[in-house]
């Protein structure tokens, strides 16, 4: 036992048998620390959350910092300030005032367990404080049980997952906002006195126009590789609220949970409500160290087969949209097979009998092949996929119904409405969403991906959509006093359909479509493999999309797709060079047409293909660094990638706006073995000729120092010219004696 954990036991120790001693307890990760003040008796304090603290600092520690604020503020006593907890007891009073019961620590695989158990002073109420402190990754989670023994419900009116005090100064908050088709955008601002209030209420989906997910810069403006940051991100798929309340103490304070709105929770006696996760991660290697973390957390811990390769797969929809038919699924297995590719996804179109799936105003529910488009079915598609030496994966949206469906015929009471009302309907004018509170329902969902599995276990892959929010409120499942239940128990529903799907089918690769990227969230990821980033394909929009993406999310995790010029949502015309560069940047795929393209073209996304399989380890399994954003507005965009052992790094560059005689900034790389040197070759090459440092060795200090001068265009001929340009350079670690050749 080192000496830390001894000072932990024996100040619990102490706690427990006397109530006397003060109780400074450790939450520790590799290289993070978290300080909470838990005597027995008294209110759990929050003290310290930073880098991870010395024997000898932590017992100043204990000495010297008392605790002035409460690790989770309740509403009742002493109220002026914002909470994190508020209820109505069953005889109507709303106070509380909880003290330490007392701590349990375990340990966990990879991650020690530290519960503080809590009980108000009166009412037989009781919070468990939760924290997962991992071993292998600088992450925290924390999250509550809330319980009670009253004899009639409680009633929950506001329930945060956790709440952390930030000391004010120079502090500044990047997070992500947006909206469909421009998802994911960087907004980065000092915190200024009052309230910042980020939410979502779309039911459904959660991160189309807003993430669950912040960083604090605490030494001023947002700086990429190097100052402390604190980075958080709610795990909960459904309606959330962060709060950052500066008032007129020392401190920002923040709050992250479940939103409240419309969700007043009656809590029954026995019952206990957990809410999800806030997973927190502190970093002095910048925001790019932040997203670091969360990156190995996620592909450890958080994402579905996190540390499995994927594929490089062709989607049917921008090529075919609706038009879906056998002939037209085996070419475009031939064409992908032809490029390299290693798998094929049948997206939205191809089911139907009553009602055939013609456009977006009918068939959803009805998960049965059209027989007219698809007269062999799904096997023949299999087969053909086999034939073809590749992976066959398919599109199915089954939280939705349309009216027009043999299945809304048979189960009207199945849907989410308003009683009395008119339904209001969404996409297509008939959509409406099924009602996952309802178990029958959940049976029904988890049938639709059964019934697919079972009949044809060679499937590889689902596209899972969800293409419209909770627009009635009304479930003719949930009972009358538990209406406002509905958002809540939606998302049990939705989490008890997907631990059943991934009980069963865990190889299964799954990829989170919601309406393009409305499910971006580590509620959602332990069960999906991917989620699709936007459905907005456009390369220029995409670089600033995928870049505030990936400050929480990782490359494995992020579909991006190759389409076609001009765009089919923002009608620029792109160089395939440069949709190219931009899609290796994130889990490689392909949205378009390949009859359509040039031979030429082919060639060229067949050479990528194969130089993508080359760099998708780095890619996908990598650390993060970013050099240049584009929301500095310099004219170029830069990250790079670099094996966890630092032998091998992929560098992007991209030119974001053109001007006759414009001076873009010579880019300086990071996370590299100074020690190291490194042979540079470049990727996907259309130039006349190579680089002038194409197969030169540079050191990775001097890299680090100085970076490469990245000529602005392409030396291509005059017909091929154009506007844009970008970069991606392959660097690999070389012996010495190659370096003296």
């Amino acid at each position: 036992m080192n000496v830390i954990r001894k000072i932990i036991f024996l100040t619990t120790l102490c706690g427990v048998v006397s109530g006397l001693c003060a109780q400074n307890i450790s939450i520790s990760t590799t290289k993070t620390s978290l300080v909470l003040s838990a005597p027995v008796g008294e209110e759990l304090k929050y003290i310290y959350y930073g880098s991870k603290l010395s024997e000898a600092d932590f017992r100043a520690i204990n000495s010297a910092e008392k605790g002035n604020l409460s690790a989770y503020p309740v509403y009742g006593l002493n109220c002026p300030s914002e909470t994190a907890l508020a209820v109505q007891h069953s005889d109507g009073s709303m106070a509380l005032q909880l003290e330490v019961v007392n701590v349990e620590t375990s340990r966990q695989k990879d991650a020690d367990l530290t519960i503080i158990s809590l009980k108000d002073k009166v009412y037989p109420f009781y919070v468990k404080v939760c924290y997962k402190a991992y071993q292998d990754v600088d992450i925290i989670e924390t999250w509550t049980e809330l319980s009670h023994q009253e004899k009639k419900n409680v009633t929950l009116n506001q329930f945060a997952s956790a709440y952390l005090p930030i000391r004010r100064g120079n502090v500044w908050l990047s997070h992500l906002y947006g909206a469909w088709a421009n998802e994911g955008r960087l907004l980065q601002e000092p915190l200024e006195p009052g309230m910042k209030v980020i939410k979502n209420r779309d039911g459904v989906r959660n991160s189309h126009t807003a993430h669950a997910e912040v960083m604090f810069s605490l030494d001023g403006q947002p700086v990429e590789n190097s100052g402390r940051v604190i980075g958080a991100a709610l795990c909960y798929s459904g309606n959330y609220k962060l709060r950052i309340d500066t008032d007129d103490s020392e401190y920002h304070h923040f709050y992250a949970g479940i939103n409240e709105d419309n969700s007043t929770y009656h809590l029954k006696p026995g019952e206990v409500f957990r809410t999800p996760e806030l997973a927190l991660t502190y970093s002095d290697e910048g925001l790019s160290g932040s997203s670091r973390n969360f990156h190995r957390w996620a592909r450890l811990h958080k994402l579905a087969n996190g540390t499995k390769l994927r594929k490089i797969l062709l989607n049917s929809w921008e090529g075919v949209y609706f038009k879906i038919n056998e002939t037209g699924m085996s070419q475009m297995m031939s064409d992908i097979a032809s490029l390299g590719g290693e798998l094929f996804v049948m997206d939205d179109g191809w089911f139907g009998d009553k009602y055939p799936r013609r456009t977006d105003r009918s068939s959803l529910g009805d998960w049965v092949v059209d027989k007219e488009k698809l007269p062999s079915g799904i096997g023949g598609l299999i087969d053909e996929a086999k034939k073809q030496g590749i992976n066959f994966g398919i599109w199915i949206e089954p939280e939705m119904v349309n009216t027009t469906s043999e299945l809304y015929e048979k189960h009207p009471d199945w849907v989410i409405r308003a009683p009395g009302y008119e339904l209001v309907a969404g996409r297509g004018g008939t959509q409406v969403v099924l009602d996952l509170s309802n178990p029958k329902v959940q049976d029904f969902i988890f049938g639709i991906v059964d019934n697919l599995m079972t009949k044809h276990p060679e499937i590889d892959y689902i596209k899972w959509d969800a293409n419209m929010p909770i627009m009635n409120h009304g479930s003719g499942y949930l009972g009358k006093g538990e209406q406002s239940h509905l958002y809540i128990a939606y998302h049990r529903g939705f989490e008890s359909i997907c631990k059943r799907i991934r009980s069963k089918y865990p190889d299964l690769t799954i990829q989170a479509c919601a309406q393009g990227g409305g499910r971006a969230n580590y509620g959602v990821l332990p069960y999906f493999d991917e989620f699709w980033v936007s459905d907005n394909t456009d390369a220029l929009q995409r670089v600033y999309m995928q870049w505030g993406t990936s400050y929480f999310f990782p490359a494995i995790a992020m579909a991006s797709h190759i389409s076609a010029t001009p765009n089919h949502q923002t009608f620029r015309t792109i160089p395939l060079k440069f949709r190219i560069d931009v899609a290796m940047s994130g889990r490689l795929g392909m949205e378009i047409q390949p009859k359509d393209m040039t031979g030429e073209e082919k060639e060229l996304c067949r050479k990528a293909i194969a130089e993508y399989k080359e760099i998708r380890p780095v890619v996908q399994l990598g650390d993060i660094y970013r050099l240049v954003s584009p929301y500095d507005k310099l004219g170029v965009a830069s990250l790079m990638y670099t094996s966890p052992e630092k032998d091998k790094a992929v560098f992007y560059w991209w030119k974001t706006e053109h001007f006759r005689n414009q001076h873009l900034p010579r880019v300086k790389m990071a996370g590299l073995n100074p020690q190291g040197n490194y042979r540079i070759r470049e990727l996907n090459r259309i130039d006349n000729q190579p680089l002038i440092f194409e197969g030169q060795i540079f050191s990775g200090a001097y890299l680090m120092a100085n970076g490469l001068e990245i000529p602005y265009d392409h030396l291509v001929d005059r017909n091929k010219k154009s506007d844009y340009s970008s970069r991606i350079l392959y660097l690999l670690e070389v012996s010495v004696s190659d370096v003296n050749k």
